[in-house]
């Protein structure tokens, strides 16, 4: 990496010009140059001078995967929607843009009005994976700007870090000023209130004056206002503030009511290729159903349902301002919706005959029926089924507390398999806690049983079953918070042991697809899901040896990793075994212990002992109370339905084309 040849940043004061016609000439040398052109259908480009406060909305990826991300257009579209605050948005370009950005001396743009990222107030980062943190720093680079939060000027924007991989953000503590935990709505308008006020008083205590007045509202995380100790064997001994005024632990944000945030109302329309091209509707946010291995379920608690009235009204404006003939009802568990049937039915109705399809991007085996599956393929699109047992067998299941048995599997691809569909996806984790080679095998037994039922329920041998499997990574705020991560060489021996059973056997083998990925991408994600600021520099090794867009396969190198790690934590104490392979006892001090997300820690620690004891826990949507902490600490409650509403008096919508 060439640090010489970064871009210098916008100056300071007055309007930045648009870096397009120092860009235009670049576009004709690079791989799909119409990603970094801009001018989207519903795009938002404000005048510089009447914002008062100017965002710049970063997913740290490339454009097609980072344009459809729901939670930057939801701030994007929130944060406009003032008059005196502006935002737009950068993706991370390929390594040829780059390349030639830096030798012309171009620096990273937003794709709105191309302006220089450097010149805006806020740089906020949405992270879904913990891969993206290298692309986050190619991002700050591009942008003139220095790497380390420490010596960023005044003038330079405040970074900030937010999305699930926040929950723990002390690997890349160097790099940020600050994190956010929690849904963003109403927090971005907050920050924006503190640094308008900032400016306007002429920007007292300069850039650490904003953050200290955003670290002492608890709801801001700044760790340059926290110090970590660590004892002689590596573990941290405590994580304390270092100023008087600033809290000791940082509170999560929830956003209660969404019916009041019927966001995003007009979604951008991309104009290249992107990895999804629908509209999508979150009808609730937050899951119950305990599975001890999902971050996302735990750290998204509790459960807040939109009613039936508000998403069918987000449908019909989001069509209309789009044109886009998919929509896709988003939630961790789309299914479990509690009046899921109104919703598919009516919007079927309302929609039939046109080219508008529904999908369901997520379905747990007890929550599918057939009359869903039929008002999702109403329009004649009738795609595979997908459902997630996650362990292969009852065992591994009750420690995961995925309460799915295997007859239930089964009744739910028997449906299936007689109502028309042929092929059904099933998909797995492996190196879960307490796993074995036998229960890893299983999942072959239980792909044998599924062609089997359903070449018998069918009179079909065209019967497929698709198995796809990814290694587990231990997440901060879950019961599998302690656990020791599986080693990538015994990750990989089990599933090519797997692999070679289902392709040896001759009855159902070749009705069986089987894709995996190997474990060594799993052992860095599970070093950077884990790490505390030491890993930092692990990060910055392996961007400054050539490594980002970690997340693409054709990018990643293990090597380079392991590498950086090894002269990275030289003399530490700790290596990337300790971060990933060890376990944790009860006593030791995690890095996020400080960074509350409404877990109690005692409760995660039981349900962890109630893993080893292969004991499961109910949703506590329909049952009592199990006192995980979230509702009492964060003065929230479980908002689910069913709230007697319906879609109506919405007219059914006919294709103008179709013949009367």
């Amino acid at each position: 990496m060439n640090i010489a040849t970064t871009p210098t940043p916008a100056p300071a004061t007055g309007a930045p010009e648009s870096l397009f016609p120092r860009l235009e000439p670049l576009l004709a040398r690079v791989g799909k140059p119409i990603q970094y052109v801009g001018g989207e259908l519903n795009s938002v480009v404000k005048e510089w001078e009447a914002a008062d406060v100017r965002w710049c909305l970063s997913y740290p990826d490339a454009y097609e995967v980072g344009q459809p991300n729901q939670g930057v257009a939801i701030l994007y579209e929130i944060l406009n929607e003032r008059d005196w605050i502006l935002a737009e948005r950068t993706y991370t370009v390929w390594p040829d843009m780059a390349e030639l950005m830096r030798g012309a001396g171009v620096p990273q743009f937003t794709l709105d009005a191309h302006r220089p990222v450097g010149a805006f107030d806020v740089l906020g980062f949405s992270f879904s994976t913990e891969l993206g943190y290298t692309n986050m720093l190619e991002t700050i680079d591009l942008a003139g700007m220095p790497l380390h939060a420490v010596d960023r000027r005044e003038d330079d924007p405040i970074v900030l870090a937010g999305g699930h991989a926040a929950f723990n953000p002390e690997a890349i503590a160097d790099f940020i000023d600050a994190a956010v935990l929690g849904d963003g709505e109403e927090i971005s308008l907050a920050i924006s209130e503190v640094v308008r006020e900032w400016k306007a008083e002429g920007r007292p205590g300069g850039r650490d004056g904003v953050l200290l007045r955003l670290a002492e509202s608890g709801g801001v995380y700044v760790p340059k206002f926290y110090d970590v100790d660590y004892l002689p064997d590596g573990r941290i001994r405590r994580v304390a503030p270092n100023r008087p005024s600033v809290p000791y632990s940082i509170r999560k944000h929830t956003l209660m009511d969404l019916d009041n945030w019927p966001y995003p109302k007009h979604p951008l329309v991309p104009l290249a290729e992107t990895v999804h091209e629908r509209y999508s509707v979150e009808i609730f946010r937050g899951c119950t159903r305990g599975c001890r291995f999902c971050q996302a379920g735990m750290i998204t608690r509790p459960v807040r349902e939109r009613s039936i009235e508000t998403i069918g009204a987000m449908v019909q404006a989001g069509l209309e301002s789009t044109g886009l003939e998919e929509v896709g009802l988003l939630s961790l568990s789309s299914a479990d919706h509690s009046e899921i049937a109104d919703v598919t039915k009516q919007l079927a109705d309302r929609y039939e005959g046109t080219n508008v399809s529904l999908s369901l991007p997520s379905t747990r085996v007890d929550a599918f029926n057939i009359d869903l599956a039929n008002e999702l393929s109403r329009n004649g699109r009738r795609s595979g089924l997908t459902f997630a047992p996650e362990g292969g067998s009852e065992r591994m299941r009750r420690v995961i507390n995925k309460q799915v048995d295997e007859e239930d599997l089964i009744r739910t691809v028997a449906t299936a398999y007689s109502n028309g569909w042929r092929n059904v996806k099933l998909y797995f984790m492996c190196g879960l806690p307490t796993e074995t080679d036998e229960d890893v095998m299983a999942i072959a037994d239980l792909a044998r049983r599924v062609i089997e039922t359903g070449r018998e329920v069918s009179g079909r041998k065209d019967i497929r079953c698709t198995v796809s499997i990814g290694g587990f990574v231990p997440k901060p705020h879950t019961p599998f918070q302690w656990a020791a991560q599986l080693d990538s060489a015994t990750t990989d021996a089990r599933l090519q042991k797997l692999r070679d059973i289902i392709r040896a056997d001759k009855r159902y083998g070749k009705s069986i697809g089987f894709r995996y990925h190997d474990g060594k991408p799993g052992i860095v994600e599970g070093l950077l899901s884990r790490g505390d600021r030491r890993v930092g520099a692990v990060i910055e090794q392996v961007w400054r040896s050539g490594g980002h867009f970690d997340g693409w396969s054709e990018h990643f190198s293990y090597e380079r990793w392991m590498t950086a790690a090894d002269g990275a934590l030289a003399g530490t104490g700790v290596d990337v075994d300790w971060y990933t392979t060890r376990e944790r006892d009860y006593d030791e001090v995690l890095p996020w212990d400080h960074l509350d997300a409404g877990l109690d820690r005692d409760w995660l620690w039981d349900d962890w002992q109630d893993a080893i004891d292969e004991r499961p826990v109910d949703d506590c949507r329909w049952t009592p109370c199990y006192d995980c902490g979230v509702c009492p600490q964060m003065d929230t409650e479980i908002q689910v339905g069913p709230t007697g509403l319906t879609l109506l008096p919405l007219p059914t919508v006919r294709n103008p084309l179709a013949a009367d």
